[in-house]
């Protein structure tokens, strides 16, 4: 994609087309969380309450595979944009199947249940990572403005999780599953529809870029790549093995998982041999452990839909100053007002620190976020204490970990977003984006993991180690700071532009 062709129309500074993937993704994200906030929930409650009377352990496993599933499909959503129809085309094939999905996920059964989850899974896949690949194509390489950009798209993310969290969760828990299901897809109708018809605004991004035939035409290259390098054979091969071996005698799901992984990751070896010089090697790297902090972030945070889920369900006084009471599915609410409330003085304070001179690197951001994150399970450690005898414990404990998980998260996850925008390289941007995700996804099953682990160690004891590893792990990174920013070749320099 061309920079001249980006739409130069601004609203409050920033192109229009923010606008129209601000909403698009605020009703996809509506959908997404109202649906995640009554999963487990619904899985767990007893069959003559609508639900299918599953053990806590088996809801998690399951919400744990899907969260995983939906941002691993990121992957082959990419390349479904880089390679053949661009980003717009696949953000619009990913609306019309979560459309279809969250429609059928309102029909009662087992049947309509998987199927609905099938489609979304392969809906959110094709649309995640290639809006927000689409968001960094507003934006011109060194735009000051790119990272306050992807914070306001963030925004709209958790604008559209706040409201199904308060809408959603109680028409779901109140009325009944499948309503709060089926308004989740009504949801995602309006951000189609609004999508559509904001096309003007996103006249050339998201475009098929024609460069990529260029130097990937030949179909069968990436093969013949791979059959004559030793290295990424060799790695293809064990890999490919391993995942025959897990599929007949552990898991037919990870096994498959493993054997296609193998195959791109031999692909994204030659990829990094062949195509790329040294500074977007150098970059390469910087992301992939980037993505460890991903993996990291996201196995501690996504504790909100699962294991905190539950506790909150379970063990928590959710009575408002004895006013009213709220939902387990409605405490999913605090995650996003918190966001709304503190993106942009956050990010006004990240500025700040820029004008200063002081380090305000993505690198350093992520670390501190997974730092913060850490704290707030301190507060959950605090919580079983109080309800150790059998009590509840009281809600605050609650809202105050999501607070400061909040506070972690926009220090994380909107700047790896736009990190990635800056360091991947063009023809693999959405890719790159797509792997992203996969790492976000991979997170989501570690989370869905440690849940289940609770019932074996105990909720304090899985909140405790998740909060020092968080802290530790986040210590670590700022220790070779210095090192990784170096290998970004200057990425994330501003570059002074008309009058930006």
């Amino acid at each position: 994609m061309s920079t001249d062709s980006i739409k130069e129309e601004t609203l409050f500074g920033h192109p229009k087309g923010l606008t129209i993937l601000f909403f698009t993704e605020m009703w996809e994200r509506f959908s997404y969380y109202g649906m995640r906030g009554l999963f487990v929930l619904y899985l767990v409650a007893d069959v003559a309450d609508g639900g299918f009377g599953w053990s806590q352990v088996e809801a998690l496993s399951l919400y744990g595979t899907y969260t995983m599933m939906v941002y691993l499909m990121s992957i082959p959503g990419g390349i479904l944009a880089d390679k053949f129809v661009g980003q717009k085309k696949a953000v619009m094939i990913g609306g019309f199947l979560l459309v279809v999905g969250h429609g059928i996920m309102a029909l009662p059964g087992e049947t309509m249940f998987y199927t609905a989850i099938t489609l979304i899974v392969l809906g959110v896949g094709a649309l995640k990572a290639n809006i927000s690949t689409m968001v960094g194509q507003l934006y011109k390489q060194g735009d000051v403005r790119r990272d306050k950009g992807f914070t306001l798209f963030y925004i709209g993310i958790n604008l559209g999780s706040a409201l199904s969290a308060l809408i959603v969760g109680y028409v779901g828990e109140t009325y009944g599953w499948h309503y709060g299901f089926g308004l989740a897809g009504i949801g995602m109708l309006f951000g189609q529809i609004q999508f559509l018809w904001g096309g003007k605004y996103l006249k050339g991004i998201g475009d098929k870029n024609e460069e990529t035939e260029t130097v990937d035409g030949e179909g069968s290259n990436h093969f013949t790549r791979l059959l004559k390098n030793p290295v990424s054979l060799a790695i293809t091969a064990i890999l490919f093995a391993l995942g025959v071996y897990i599929v007949i005698t552990t898991s037919v799901l990870f096994g498959i998982l493993l054997m296609f992984a193998s195959i791109f990751l031999g692909f994204g070896i030659n990829i990094y041999k062949y195509e790329l010089d040294e500074k977007e090697r150098d970059r390469i790297i910087v992301l992939l452990v980037s993505f460890l902090m991903v993996i990291a972030f996201w196995g501690a945070f996504e504790q909100a839909g699962g294991l905190m889920n539950l506790y909150t369900d379970q063990k928590t006084d959710k009575s408002v100053f004895g006013l009213f009471e709220m939902t387990a599915a409605q405490f999913q609410f605090f995650n996003p007002i918190f966001i709304i409330l503190f993106g942009v003085p956050l990010a006004s304070y990240w500025a700040a620190r820029r004008v200063k001179g002081k380090e305000e690197s993505a690198v350093f951001k992520m670390a501190i976020g997974n730092i913060i994150m850490g704290m707030g399970f301190v507060l959950m450690v605090g919580a079983t204490k109080q309800a150790a005898d059998g009590g509840l414990a009281s809600m605050w404990w609650i809202v105050g970990a999501y607070l400061l998980h909040t506070i972690g998260e926009l220090s994380s996850s909107p700047v790896a977003l736009s990190f990635v925008t800056k360091l991947a390289p063009i023809k693999y941007g959405s890719i790159m984006m797509g792997l992203y995700f996969a790492m976000t996804g991979m997170g989501n099953k570690v989370a869905g993991l440690l849940g289940e682990s609770a019932s074996h160690f105990g909720e304090m004891e899985v909140f405790a180690g998740i909060g020092i590893f968080s802290v530790l792990f986040g210590l670590l990174l700022i220790v070779f700071l210095k090192k990784l920013k170096k290998l970004t070749h200057g990425a994330e320099d501003i570059v002074i532009e008309g009058g930006h």
